[in-house]
């Protein structure tokens, strides 16, 4: 019986320490040569202090600053453990609402976040991304059209001209990666970043 366990044993042992310590070892180990800053979570810098990753959104809610994509992740509730809250941007629970479009929670936080917006700035339509959350609730990401739509309230909070600020978002949108994978966009710490390095109220 032992002669026919022993191979079983044998591959499982040099199988785990080849599938599971040599390879993720080596590809970490390239990477971090490779792609030192990718591999270490693409962190971004202010002086020397991490402020955040170019790949997860945060939530910015001064009216100083340009705002993100909703966040539809949650935690689980220190008051009651059986539930959720909502805490935006949460990277160790991303995911989305799973709300269908029919659902009284999405259609009222929808038409409450519609209903800012106008009031914010009531001539201009605006953009889908900026009341709908995305599949994974961490977007760092929003458009073009819906940093543009956020630029007159951005330079009245600043004191700041309105071409001044669009300007600033004008110079912060990147192509397609790869110039072919997804749309123009502008990365919203980035953005907040440019802004506060052109001018502080």
């Amino acid at each position: 019986m032992l002669k026919q366990i022993r191979p079983a044993l044998v591959l499982l042992v040099a199988l785990t320490a080849i599938t599971g310590l040599a390879y993720p070892f080596a590809i970490t180990g390239l990477a971090q040569l490779a792609f030192p800053d990718q591999a270490g979570g693409s962190l971004v810098r202010r002086d020397g202090v991490v402020v955040g990753s170019a790949l997860i959104g945060q939530s910015f809610t001064d009216a100083r600053y340009f705002h993100g994509r909703p966040s539809a992740t949650t935690e689980p509730d220190p008051k009651d453990p059986t539930k959720t809250v909502p805490v935006p941007y949460a990277a160790d629970n991303s995911g989305g609402s799973n709300l269908g479009p029919t659902n009284k929670a999405l259609i009222d936080r929808v038409g409450g976040d519609v209903d800012r917006l106008r009031a914010e700035n009531p001539d201009a339509s605006i953009p889908a991304d900026l009341v709908t959350t995305s599949g994974s609730g961490l977007d760092p990401d929003i458009s073009p059209e819906a940093a543009a739509f956020q630029v007159p309230r951005v330079a009245r909070a600043r004191d700041l001209p309105v071409d001044r600020v669009a300007e600033i978002v004008r110079q912060s949108v990147r192509g397609p990666a790869l110039g072919i994978f997804g749309g123009p966009r502008v990365n919203v710490l980035a953005l907040n970043m440019a802004l506060d390095s052109a001018g502080r109220k």
